[in-house]
């Protein structure tokens, strides 16, 4: 099994300005019990208990993020037989764009590139994300990543889908993974039906792949039949190859432990669609070679 979606934090080797708030709501809740260390041996001892043996990490924020990447870079070499890839933070506006991948790319783990256009209504409101879809260079520089065979993740909200689609479709060298299956962040059953009709736009482009990860953020006492309809939307709409899980932890941490995640999707897909979710996909989109 490979967790295509996760967070490692060492608190004294990089700063993590959101995490270390003290007294600030997010998005996803009180961070308290996770302004802590968070380190591979304690994933990894999550994850293996039910069958994990590689994983994807996700940047999360650092103040720097070549230092981050770094940092991953050397928990990847010093755990060779637990395959660790990294998806790193660039500001694709930026004017020093191929420097920073050139930087990035001098790392064997970095297969791809993030940069959040939408986490919630509410932070959108106040961060000002959702600009990057009004900004030319935001194209060019996703271009630019797929034309160095890097990846994109993508996080935003169901109301920014078809706005980001149109854009992403002048880009269709870039492979996309949509984090969190979108945000469905409305849980009401006219909130997923609009989410799932949003969702059309980004799952007719065949660039994209989408992540089962992070759905605990918006609905913090959810039980197995919470994440039917969007793990069942999914895998409609994308198809097994396209799909792959993702434990977001440790925030989801926050509301869930590992195993009951994992069995809880397993229990929603499929088991014919088993072998693609929780392994194929990943291993392809994120070029990981397992052991």
């Amino acid at each position: 099994m490979i967790d295509a979606h996760h967070h490692l934090w060492d608190l004294s080797a990089v700063h993590y300005p959101w995490l270390m708030a003290r007294g600030v709501e997010r998005f996803f809740g009180d961070p308290t019990p996770i302004q802590r260390n968070y380190l591979i041996e304690e994933f990894r001892d999550e994850a293996a208990a039910v069958g994990g043996s590689a994983s994807v990490h996700v940047q999360v924020g650092a103040e720097n993020s070549l230092a981050e990447a770094r940092w991953v870079q050397s928990i990847a070499g010093a755990n060779p037989d637990w395959p660790l890839k990294q998806v790193v933070f660039v500001d694709a506006t930026a004017d020093d764009l191929d420097f920073q991948l050139n930087a990035f790319q001098a790392l064997p783990s970095v297969v791809g590139v993030r940069q959040i256009v939408g986490r919630a209504p509410g932070e959108d409101a106040v961060t000002g994300t959702n600009t990057l879809l009004d900004n030319p260079a935001f194209v060019a520089g996703l271009q630019n990543a797929g034309q160095r065979g890097l990846s994109f993740d993508l996080q935003l909200i169901p109301e920014l889908m078809g706005k980001t689609a149109d854009l992403l479709a002048r880009a269709p060298d870039t492979a996309v993974a949509l984090c969190h299956a979108g945000s469905p962040h409305d849980r009401s059953n006219d909130g997923l039906a609009r989410w799932a009709a949003e969702l059309c736009a980004l799952s007719d482009l065949p660039q994209v792949r989408c992540k089962l990860s992070g759905l605990g953020m918006f609905e913090h006492d959810w039980v197995s039949e919470s994440f039917r309809p969007i793990v069942e939307t999914c895998l409609n709409q994308f198809g097994s190859n396209r799909v792959m899980f993702g434990s977001n932890f440790p925030v989801d941490k926050l509301y869930s432990n590992y195993s009951t995640l994992v069995q809880t999707y397993r229990d929603l897909i499929p088991r014919e669609m088993h072998q693609a979710v929780f392994n194929d996909t990943a291993a392809d989109f994120y070029s990981i070679s397992q052991i």
